[in-house]
């Protein structure tokens, strides 16, 4: 966003051009492939990637370059594209499927490649018991573990950012007379201190099951990833109680055009000006439905962003 790139993939079946659209690992477009070889991994969400030296992505989903992909072709037809059309249109001859139509198909509705050859990284799993598994490392979540580590509960802090605060990070806010970023960093190192207290940061909370068993990935910061060491562990966690800080989904409005490439979220636009200083328009229209529009306009604003409109 920063260096005025918009376009950074394609849609699923039409071959639409797709821009960033999040700001977190709920980002439906801007789908990449990390690495290359058999270390490649695809699918990777871009919005939730870390930078580092050597970062190797590239963009998928597209035949051709991606600015100009030749598969975009199918949004000219779409009609005669129905959901399952290809079970309906390529019947014949039958020894086609396999070895014609279904690649075919693949190929134009696909997504990443994985490498046939063996992972060389290495994959690692472990078991944690705890008396609180909190999940999420928002302003709840952080009051949430502070005050069962300060009654003397084992917890686990698991949020899948590796900067804790949540939003915080992302909105111009106060919390209790100081900038919500601050509080936060101090709030994490008040629970980094305490003997009771685990803090599992770049950890994605995937599954909860019976008996309060919980299964989580956590990923492995870039540069602590070494051939002899894991690049991802799977823990499962094992807790007498669990508190749910997970936040919220900004709900995008619709209309026409909102897949292209500039609209995106509100809160996305401003998690980029406030957190990474980047700026994802010279000029911008807000729509909301809701007061959280007026923040977002004096936010970028603050940002030196200039806000053409406020569509309410």
């Amino acid at each position: 966003l920063a260096n005025g790139v918009r376009l950074v993939g394609r849609s699923f079946k039409y071959h639409r051009p797709r821009g960033i659209f999040t700001a977190g690992s709920e980002e439906p477009n801007a789908l990449v492939t990390l690495g290359t070889g058999a270390a490649a991994l695809p699918n990777t969400r871009a919005t939730t990637v870390e930078l580092d030296d050597g970062l190797d992505a590239t963009s998928q989903n597209h035949l051709g370059p991606l600015g100009f992909d030749l598969l975009a072709a199918n949004d000219l037809v779409a009609p005669f594209l129905s959901a399952g059309f290809y079970y309906k249109t390529f019947m014949w001859p039958k020894y086609f499927w396999e070895r014609l139509y279904e690649p075919a198909i693949r190929r134009a509705a696909g997504l990443g490649v994985l490498s046939p050859d063996p992972e060389p990284r290495l994959y690692d799993k472990g078991y944690l018991h705890c008396d609180i598994l909190v999940i999420g490392a928002g302003p709840a979540g952080l009051t949430a573990a502070l005050a069962a580590a300060r009654a003397g509960a084992r917890v686990i802090l698991a949020d899948e950012d590796f900067l804790p605060g949540g939003r915080l990070n992302a909105e111009r806010r106060t919390v209790g007379g100081e900038a919500g970023q601050v509080w936060a960093a101090a709030t994490r190192g008040e629970l980094a201190a305490m003997p009771n207290v685990r803090l599992l940061s770049r950890t994605t909370v995937f599954g909860a099951y019976d008996h309060g068993i919980f299964g989580a990935v956590e990923q492995i910061a870039p540069g602590a990833c070494t051939p002899d060491k894991p690049h991802q562990i799977l823990w499962r966690i094992t807790a007498g109680q669990s508190i749910l800080c997970s936040g919220a989904t900004e709900r995008a409005l619709v209309f026409p055009g909102n897949d292209r490439p500039g609209v995106m979220l509100a809160g996305a636009v401003q998690a980029y000006a406030n957190r990474w200083a980047a700026a994802a328009g010279k000029r911008i229209a807000v729509f909301a439905n809701n007061s959280g529009g007026a923040q977002v306009v004096r936010d970028l604003e603050a940002a030196g962003i200039e806000v053409v409109a406020l569509i309410d």
